[in-house]
């Protein structure tokens, strides 16, 4: 009689949580041991292809140290964060933080890569993660090494929100920033199909006085 039911529980499934032990038999203080051990049972019974990697790594888009990809999503999903630089104040290179990250893909494999972009809520989770934080100094640190070796490095830490997050302020472009020179365009036009050049061609443009008309 006691060895078919013995087999019959040994062919359960090995994830299947134990059976509830009455409160009279329970030691003191079990139920707060109890809940954690139950939580890495059924943790451990999700199939690993199923479960984020978390893998954190550099993945450099142009140059070295200018990229870092987090794995945070099943099948090696997760996002690729772009990594800049700025060096507005003299003397001083600081990163400057993009949280429209680039979906990756492929971050558990040899060849990964990214496409699109990420909701900026993925990025800021993200930072949640100490080795992600870590990763990232470290990266922005040698971007300023090869950027800007003769200026300070200044850590600012990612931003955890959208409230934290403070676009860069670029300097706005004046007309004559944004217009090319006519007889510029004409001459370069006339040495390329070889042809020879006016008086007219060759004046220099007149030069722009701010807050004239």
């Amino acid at each position: 009689m006691g060895g078919p039911g013995k087999d019959h529980r040994r062919d359960r499934d090995d994830c299947a949580v134990p059976p509830h032990r009455p409160l009279a038999h329970r030691p003191l203080g079990s139920p707060l041991l109890g809940l954690p051990l139950a939580v890495m049972l059924l943790a451990g019974c999700v199939p690993a292809e199923q479960r984020p990697s978390g893998r954190v790594y550099p993945l450099p888009r142009h140059q070295p140290h200018d990229g870092l990809a987090v794995v945070t999503r099943p099948g090696g999903k997760g996002l690729h964060i772009w990594i800049e630089t700025d060096t507005s104040r003299p003397g001083v290179c600081r990163p400057r933080w993009l949280p429209d990250a680039a979906r990756l893909q492929g971050g558990n494999g040899p060849a990964p890569t990214s496409f699109g972009l990420a909701p900026r809520e993925e990025f800021f989770q993200a930072q949640e993660r100490g080795p992600v934080r870590l990763a990232l100094r470290r990266q922005a640190e040698g971007l300023c090494r090869q950027r800007a070796p003769d200026s300070v490095f200044a850590w600012e830490p990612p931003p955890r929100t959208a409230a934290e997050h403070r676009p860069a302020v670029l300097p706005l472009l004046e007309e004559p920033d944004l217009l090319s020179d006519p007889r510029a365009i004409r001459r370069a036009e006339k040495q390329l199909l070889g042809l020879p050049l006016t008086p007219e061609d060759l004046e220099e443009p007149e030069e722009h006085q701010p807050g004239g008309s």
